[in-house]
């Protein structure tokens, strides 16, 4: 793998995973280690729809899309290292273990998440990753999922 494609920028994201606005989770991900690792990064902000109803006044990012931020990292992370961009590319949750959530997230907060694959390998279907989210430092989420990755023929 270059050094160019350790990185991928919301246009590669974009060429990556099918999700768009409001759904789209991810701005950027960043020291892509082949299938091993990755960080991607979220900045929450307050014009997403998410905030209008959870909660009035007190805006807090539901946790459901703190780990769905995680899986769609995971997601540029195997993209990116199997050179998927443009392969019209899906991806569904299997399961999702031991899931816990520490901090809360909000507006004006940039989520980093690390992802780590657990199983899986380039040909594979069925991937598992191990992810932690944090905010300065501090650990907002922790959860192992598990998903399928869809190529069509």
């Amino acid at each position: 793998m270059t050094e160019a494609l350790r990185r991928a920028d919301i246009q590669m994201i974009q060429r990556i995973l099918p999700h768009r606005y409001p759904f789209l989770l991810v701005d950027r991900v960043e020291e892509i280690d082949g299938t091993s690792s990755a960080l991607g990064i979220k900045n929450v902000t307050m014009n997403e729809p998410h905030f209008q109803g959870h909660f009035p006044g007190t805006p807090i990012m539901p946790g459901v899309t703190i780990v769905e931020a995680m899986a769609q990292t995971a997601a540029v992370m195997v993209g990116v290292a199997m050179d998927l961009a443009d392969k019209d590319l899906l991806i569904y949750f299997m399961a999702i273990d031991n899931c816990k959530f520490r901090r809360k997230v909000i507006p004006g907060d940039q989520l980093e998440m690390r992802l780590t694959t657990l199983r899986g390998k380039p040909g594979g279907k069925v991937w598992k990753f191990s992810g932690v989210a944090q905010v300065d430092g501090e650990m907002a989420c922790e959860a192992e999922f598990t998903a399928m990755m869809d190529l069509p023929s």
